[in-house]
């Protein structure tokens, strides 16, 4: 009898592990409290567990050559979104309604945003033309990309340098 209280108890406790995710709520009180206290912005991260590009972005964006000056000057704040069957577990609670208030439900993963630490938003994934940079890649889109992390941090001839190498699909 105890195995099988043990058992269900392990089993419960586990299934309360897998689909309890954060609320976008706790998650964006946690990161603008942080962004005050530090004086960064945040960078919000729409992603899913299928999208290669999002996992592309996470990766560079954590590259030794610039994650100090990401860290330096960002909160990052991923949100899970979009997910599909099984994988529903691992959305955001209210994540489809924050994207959707950003106007990039219809934008494609990974859809981005950079706030003030009040919570505004300053810029957004969307270029010049209204395309949703996602993950940027070309030479045009990290240009826009680099135009977007100048009006939000200070950004150094050689950081821009090591964004530009780092992002640009060769």
């Amino acid at each position: 009898m105890k195995n099988v209280i043990l058992l269900l108890t392990f089993l419960i406790a586990s299934i309360t592990v897998t689909t309890a995710q954060e609320s976008v709520a706790s998650l964006m009180d946690k990161a603008l409290s942080e962004a005050v206290e530090s004086d960064k912005h945040v960078m919000v991260k729409f992603e899913a567990s299928w999208c290669g590009w999002c996992h592309r972005m996470t990766k560079q964006l954590k590259d030794p050559a610039i994650a100090s000056y990401i860290e330096e000057n960002y909160v990052l704040l991923p949100i899970v979104v979009f997910e599909n069957g099984d994988n529903i577990k691992l959305e955001n609670p209210g994540s489809r309604e924050l994207i959707t208030s950003y106007k990039g439900a219809s934008a494609g993963l990974p859809f981005w945003v950079i706030l003030d630490s009040s919570g505004t938003m300053v810029t957004n994934s969307f270029n010049e033309k209204g395309d949703n940079l996602g993950c940027p890649a070309s030479k045009g889109e990290v240009a826009s990309f680099i135009t977007k992390l100048k009006a939000t941090s200070d950004l150094s001839a050689e950081n821009e340098a090591l964004i530009t190498k780092i992002f640009t699909k060769s």
